[in-house]
């Protein structure tokens, strides 16, 4: 039998193809919520890291700053094992929970760090402008700054929820079924070359979802340019 027709016997097996789809929902369902976590995590981080030095921002400031240092700098695999065995050692705590807070706090420091870039990267003259118009800081931020902000970091935050949805891959070894341990579950009992049909089954999900991601990306950043030629 060729590689292709395993790959049509498989997809025509209602038994492998529910395993992948409920492979495929606790993937997105990661994925989807973690990424939200992500981006509201990153946001609050990111305006405290750039917010104006002052007495009662010197904590906060150092708290996120030791936040990004710390999940920049160690493994992926090594923040979920400590969410899971560590933190979350609770008997009977959903272990999808405890997933999406640590996908959710990994990318919340990276987009953290794209958004202070792109906050960093408008002109001060804009800042300026707006203070000149009479706009208090907070209105010239959310107003005039921030605006132009997204549309610089637009492409980052692509890439960072792209890498989000391909390192939920890794749940996989903390026994979580989701789309890579169900590819594997549904190849094993044989041979080794029985392993890559679900796995290239799960790889044209994988390749799907990131294709998905990356047109709505690109329609984002489209229409947020068609406002800069008006």
């Amino acid at each position: 039998m060729s590689f292709f027709e395993k790959i049509i016997e498989m997809i025509t097996t209602k038994s492998y193809m529910e395993s992948i789809f409920h492979g495929l929902k606790i993937t997105l369902i990661i994925s989807v919520f973690a990424a939200i976590l992500g981006l509201l995590l990153g946001t609050i981080v990111a305006l405290v890291t750039i917010s104006k030095d002052s007495k009662w921002m010197k904590i906060p400031k150092a708290i996120c700053k030791i936040y990004i240092t710390i999940i920049r700098g160690t493994p992926m695999a090594l923040q979920l094992f400590i969410m899971v065995y560590v933190i979350f050692a609770i008997k009977g705590f959903p272990t999808e929970i405890t997933a999406i807070i640590a996908f959710g706090i990994n990318s919340g420091a990276y987009v953290a760090e794209n958004i202070r870039a792109g906050i960093l990267s408008v002109d001060i003259g804009q800042t300026e402008a707006g203070r000149a118009l009479g706009l208090n800081s907070r209105i010239t931020m959310l107003k005039i700054v921030i605006p132009q902000a997204i549309k610089n970091v637009i492409p980052a935050i692509g890439n960072e929820l792209i890498a989000l949805i391909k390192e939920t891959s890794i749940v996989s070894m903390i026994g979580m079924y989701d789309l890579t341990m169900a590819a594997k579950i549904v190849g094993s009992g044989n041979n080794l070359a029985s392993y890559v049909v679900p796995m290239s089954v799960a790889a044209l999900f994988y390749l799907a979802i990131v294709y998905l991601l990356t047109f709505a990306i690109k329609m984002i950043e489209k229409r947020l340019r068609a406002s800069d030629k008006r």
